[in-house]
């Protein structure tokens, strides 16, 4: 019988969040009702924040139940089955709670949690917020709550719930109309692309920039609802910076993983996915920019109301995109459609709505400044930055959206059959490439006219400085390469361009913190962050823009006419043990290794004796790394992923005695296909990347030559394949990898010597008597593509009979390129993400005062009329 006691308790769960959803929302709507607060009655406020504690102890408990079938690998839940499988680790159980929707929602809502705690633990400072704001958040979690609520009334369906069981959804499943109670003996495991460490820490982190959205977002209409026009800046401030660079490091986060772990050479591919997450950062950071700009100069107030709104709404916009199934086979990255298409449309629509409708009621109210904003007046750089920002989102928000077009048009009958563009790199990039010139330069006029107080005199001072060193410095570049110091002459007008803008907010920004130095050093957060971009820009711009692909076929061969071009341009092939020239190093492959626990490293495949259960394997010889023994002969080990195969690609220069090992990795997946990961070899000035685009499919079985047969005697040398070997004699053996033997059970091995290319083999294929019948264990020296096998014995004459099969030699097809300066771009990251933390801080120590509020100044302007 099937137990499903921590089902019921999860899905109850989920329905006690969804009610203390309602009661809170509801309750704080109540609580910020004008006479409730006039009146000086918490009683609805404590109910709501009494509702929203029973809320989140609610969403901790289904959490605990999520993941509890899932560590405890409680089949008869579909989403542990789906997810999830017996021999992942615990960390890779983590990735199984958020690889499906349901567990991304419920990630969602646990960071609104803890958010809402926060706020309400911090609202003694700022008590008249409390109600409005968290009225919006438990509003929220009650949608997001419905997402997994896996209700059904009639036809009518709320929610996917986490917690159903695999019979009630795979209703049609012969084996359960056999057998109710049927649970499946394991699950059929993470996505392979996700069992890095990255997806790990890469969605949570994600998510909470997602939810920290949420926080301005609120204030912003909490500002809107209670008339505080102004006031509301101040508390969200520092939220929409945490936002900003929690959501900034998640992105890049996910570039790195795909960076490391996906095989198309880059950390970005203008995927929809990757767009839908860049495009509300943009905008939030043009929102960040105009409160700056409003906190100081009282201007900006109407477009930091926009662009607060609209990064909240284009998260939502973001999230129908990647789970309603709308993207098709447009993204490697988006969910399945569960149904919830409706549900999700309805969530985007009922805040969008919401939003725009008091955006647009309080329009007049909203205060505006005379004061006129001057060339030489920083604010006004700082709206043109927010301006390129929000264009350099619209643009890719527009192309990103073509699915969406069409199946809008396709619902109200009209036919579409718009396509994204077949380059998509390159259709992004025309646009991207040049707002990033434009974000560049305004980023060091900007800073230097916000510190210089819009002075024309003293800005043209600041600029000499900053301006002399960029042209010093993009000159010496340009002349390096001229030289050979990169793979390719910078002479690319563009490139030029954005390298001079990019050098320029080096250097203009720097130049700010040394003179705020004299000051207060926390004043200079936007400088630094702004050089953490000007950073990553430059890094983007050698890492993309002169990747150098090293690996070229000049073979005059095609490796196969089923190939892609790329792959047979691009590609070298690398037979096993032989060396191939390639750029300046010398490339070789030798074999194939695997990961096996409690052993540091890779273990040569070689070594291992596959058993039934494919996670174990028996050591054939030693297993040691260095001088230290790990496994003897014989001895069990377990695999950590048997799927997964590295093969050994060692490069040396040819000019030099620098050597170095990769192990790039890649499994062939029924279901997907290659699945290659590159390794990388970091160097100071670039990496090396190297991945597999092609490998003999080990789910065929190999085509072995005729058996040739040799009868010998010890001592004999005979020719295998052109290979010189040596027939040393017999051995009787007590154990036989995979083999019980019993009493009266024979085993006599082989002891074979064959001279490779490079090195010597040791071949000790098997002949047994078991239970009366002869057996056979053949020895396969893949190194080598031969295969022998003891056939039989001659005990009077003394002779023996091995048999001989040969085959093609392995190989690998592998593609290699260099990525010159790429660590500029991740330890700008670094710097950006140094930057926002320091005006987080400043801004959360920023005034002591209390502001004065928008009522009250109209009750003291009527006061003096």
């Amino acid at each position: 019988m099937i137990n499903t006691l921590i089902g019921d308790i999860g899905h109850a769960s989920v329905i006690v969040a969804f009610v203390a959803a309602i009661v809170s929302s509801y309750a704080y709507f109540m609580a910020s009702r004008a006479k409730v607060q006039a009146s000086g009655n918490n009683s609805w406020r404590s109910l709501a924040r009494g509702s929203f504690y029973v809320h989140a102890a609610a969403v901790v408990m289904i959490i605990f139940a999520l993941f509890n079938i899932i560590y405890e690998h409680r089949y008869e839940y579909y989403y542990a089955w789906s997810h999830s499988s017996n021999h992942l680790p615990v960390y890779y159980m983590i990735s199984c709670f958020w690889e499906g929707q349901e567990g991304s929602f419920l990630l969602w809502i646990f960071w609104h949690v803890l958010l809402g705690i926060v706020l309400i633990n911090g609202s003694k400072k700022n008590k008249e917020w409390e109600a409005p704001v968290m009225g919006i958040f438990s509003f929220v979690q009650l949608f997001l709550t419905s997402m997994i609520l896996g209700v059904v009334i009639g036809d009518f369906k709320i929610g996917s719930s986490p917690f159903i069981l695999m019979r009630d959804f795979m209703t049609d499943a012969p084996v359960f109309a056999m057998d109710p109670n049927f649970v499946p003996q394991d699950g059929t495991g993470l996505n392979p692309l996700l069992q890095n460490y990255w997806m790990v820490i890469h969605p949570p982190t994600l998510f909470l920039g997602f939810a920290a959205t949420l926080v301005p977002f609120a204030f912003a209409m909490a500002g809107l609802w209670k008339g505080e026009f102004t006031k509301w800046v101040k508390p969200a401030l520092p939220w929409a910076l945490f936002a900003g660079v929690v959501l900034g490091i998640g992105t890049m986060m996910g570039a790195y993983w795909a960076y490391e772990t996906l095989n198309f050479g880059g950390y970005w591919n203008w995927d929809p996915v990757e767009n839908a997450v860049y495009i509300p950062w943009l905008v939030l950071v043009g929102a960040i920019h105009t409160m700056v700009a409003y906190r100081r100069g009282k201007s900006g107030l109407k477009a930091s109301f926009i662009l607060v709104i609209a990064s909240f709404i284009l998260i939502l916009y973001a999230t129908f995109l990647t789970r309603s199934g709308i993207l098709g086979n447009a993204s490697v990255h988006s969910f399945t459609d569960l149904g919830l298409s409706g549900q999700l449309f309805a969530y985007l629509a009922a805040f969008a709505v919401l939003a725009v409708a008091l955006l647009i009621y309080n329009w007049k109210k909203i205060p505006t400044t005379d004061k006129e904003l001057t060339t030489y007046s920083g604010e006004f750089w700082v709206f043109i930055g927010a301006a390129v920002l929000c264009l350099a989102g619209f643009q890719v928000l527009v192309t990103t959206s073509i699915p969406v077009y069409n199946s809008f048009l396709g619902f109200i009958g009209i036919e579409s059959n718009a396509a994204l563009p077949a380059d998509q790199i390159a259709h992004y990039t025309k646009f991207q490439l040049w707002a990033g010139v434009a974000v560049a330069l305004l980023s060091g006029i900007g800073q230097l006219l916000w510190w210089r107080k819009g002075e024309k005199g003293s800005f043209v001072d600041a600029i000499m400085l900053p301006g002399m060193l960029t042209l010093l410095f993009a000159s010496l570049i340009i002349v390096l390469s001229k030289l050979g110091l990169f793979n390719e002459t910078i002479n690319n007008p563009v490139y030029i361009t954005l390298l001079i803008a990019s050098l320029f907010a080096v250097f203009a920004n720097f130049s700010i913190i040394l003179n705020l130095l004299h000051r207060k050093v926390a004043l200079s957060g936007g400088a630094v962050a702004h050089i953490g971009i000007a950073l990553m820009l430059i890094g983007i711009l050698f890492s993309s823009g002169y990747s150098n692909i090293i690996s070229e076929n000049t073979s005059g061969m095609v490796y196969s006419r089923e190939f892609p071009d790329e792959v047979n341009r691009d590609n070298v092939l690398l037979w096993r043990n032989t060396p191939v020239d390639m750029d300046k190093y010398t490339v070789s492959y030798h074999g194939q290794f695997q990961e096996v626990i409690g052993v540091p490293g890779y273990v040569n495949r070689e070594l291992l004796f596959p058993t039934a259960d494919e996670y174990k394997a028996i050591a054939r010889g030693q297993i040691k790394e260095g001088d230290k023994v790990y496994f003897e002969t014989g001895d069990t080990l377990d695999l950590l992923s048997p799927e997964n195969v590295y093969y050994q690609v060692k490069y040396k220069e040819r000019e030099g005695d620098k050597t170095f090992t990769l192990y790039p990795r890649a499994q062939v997946n029924p279901n997907m296909g290659l699945l290659a990961s590159p390794d990388i070899q970091h160097f100071v000035d670039k990496d090396l990347y190297t991945h597999v685009s092609s490998v003999p499919d080990p789910n065929e079985e190999k085509d072995w030559g005729e058996l040739k047969e040799y009868v010998v005697t010890a001592g004999d040398t005979i020719i295998l394949n052109d290979y010189v070997a040596i027939f040393n004699g017999i051995e009787r053996i007590e154990n036989v990898p995979g083999v019980a033997l019993k009493e009266g059970d024979v085993a006599v091995q082989a002891d074979m010597k064959i001279l490779g290319e490079n090195k010597t083999y040791h071949a000790h294929p098997v002949l047994m008597i078991k239970d009366q019948m002869m057996g056979r264990l053949p020895e396969e020296v893949a190194d080598l593509g031969l295969r022998l096998t003891f056939l039989n014995i001659d005990t009077e004459n003394n002779k023996f009979t091995i048999g001989v099969n040969a085959t093609q030699k392995d190989y690998i097809i592998l593609k290699a390129m260099e990525k010159p300066f790429v660590n500029i771009l991740w330890i700008g990251t670094i710097v950006m993400s140094i930057g926002f933390v320091m005006a987080i801080v400043r801004r959360n120590q920023d005034g002591s005062k209390k502001p004065v509020s928008d009522k009250s100044k109209k009750s003291r302007k009527a006061q003096a009329a």
